[in-house]
């Protein structure tokens, strides 16, 4: 039987993937004023259109979704114009681009909220983390709780961002309720100590994820929707005390959603795999549709997951920052340039744009 390789092409509903490589999303807080991704967001993305597909960076669905300085928005005309410049970049290149539409919840600052107002959670319980603010890292402010009537104005932004993203040219878009934002602090009981509809149970704590799955795969369709979790992942001090059957129902609300794929966080936000005990296999088994594997990705390590029928694509983040040319160092074992740290956040083109491909 001849072994599967992540250079073959994948359909991922009807849309032809060149390769099974995904470029995961990576914050890089260089969005200009009014939040719009300038030039050098075209440039950047571009580069690495030789992905299967892009996953953008995380992107603000509302002002009040914001949790770091500079991270672009997808909820003012401004906005969609920059994105629109991205997308046609990436496009011409011929890449696939997918944006992720992102809430950060409480992991914010009352410096980056509209009005100085203190950021939103599903219960009044800090985050245990940093955020980029005001051109350094900054502790998290104290959230307050959401009232449940604010609850479906966060599903209408979710909503419209996604019919947003078509209008700026993207194939689709990807819900984050990973890496301890928004929709993930409603589904892990760490973050959740509501007694109302939005907290208490595991069909409860996982509403507010699914409800805004359904209202996006309403507006933009099945085919152009994916999500992202991170069942195990402590980011932010989040906890669960039940993520396998948390997510085992999840996975399966969402294949019944017949979302095109889910991505999955495997282990620790970017640390170790082996983190804490789950088993993914049972998500892949609930879930049909494209299963998006994350976290530590090597060739060797997603070449075998790939021929266990582990995962059908295979996610690649920070390699991805020092080498727009990943697919093609790869698949020619060349060797993997690295990227400057310094760099990563804010600037301009310096450790962004600036790397070189080995074609020259």
């Amino acid at each position: 039987m001849t072994e599967k390789t992540l250079f073959e092409p994948h359909a991922l509903g009807s849309l032809m993937l060149a390769n099974r490589i995904v470029m995961a999303p990576l914050t890089r807080n260089r969005a200009g004023a009014g939040l719009v991704p300038n030039e050098l967001a075209a440039t950047y993305y571009a580069q690495r259109a030789s992905a299967g597909l892009i996953i953008t960076e995380a992107t603000q669905v509302s002002a009040q979704a914001q949790g770091y300085q500079d991270t672009p928005g997808l909820y003012t005309p401004a906005q969609i114009a920059g994105w629109r410049k991205v997308t046609d970049a990436v496009h011409v290149k011929g890449g696939r681009i997918f944006v992720q539409l992102w809430h950060v919840g409480r992991v914010s600052h009352v410096d980056l909220q509209p009005g100085g107002a203190a950021p939103v959670a599903p219960s009044a319980i800090r985050a245990a983390t940093k955020v980029f603010v005001n051109n350094g890292f900054a502790d998290v402010s104290e959230p307050r709780a959401l009232e449940q009537g604010e609850l479906p104005r966060i599903v209408d932004d979710f909503r419209q961002a996604a019919a947003n993203a078509i209008a700026a040219g993207f194939d689709g878009v990807e819900i984050h309720g990973a890496n301890g934002y928004l929709l993930e602090q409603f589904v892990k009981d760490g973050a959740n100590q509501r007694t109302d509809a939005y907290g208490g149970s595991i069909e409860n704590r996982a509403r507010l994820l699914l409800e805004v799955a359904a209202a996006v795969v309403k507006q933009v369709g099945a085919e152009r929707t994916g999500v992202r979790i991170s069942p195990v992942s402590t980011a932010g001090g989040i906890t669960s005390s039940d993520p396998q059957p948390q997510y085992d129902y999840i996975a399966e609300q969402l294949n019944t959603l017949g979302i095109v794929y889910l991505h999955v966080v495997e282990g620790a936000t970017g640390g170790p795999r082996d983190a804490a005990a789950f088993d993914y296999a049972s998500l892949r088994r609930r879930f049909k549709q494209t299963y998006l594997a994350n976290n530590g990705y090597s060739l060797e390590l997603a070449t075998a997951g790939l021929n266990e029928g582990k995962a059908d694509l295979f996610a690649f983040g920070r390699p991805f920052i020092g080498n727009p040319d990943l697919v093609e160092r790869l698949k020619t074992g060349a060797a993997l340039a690295q990227m400057n740290p310094a760099t990563l956040y804010g600037g301009g083109a310096a450790g962004y744009t600036d790397y070189p491909s080995i074609a020259g």
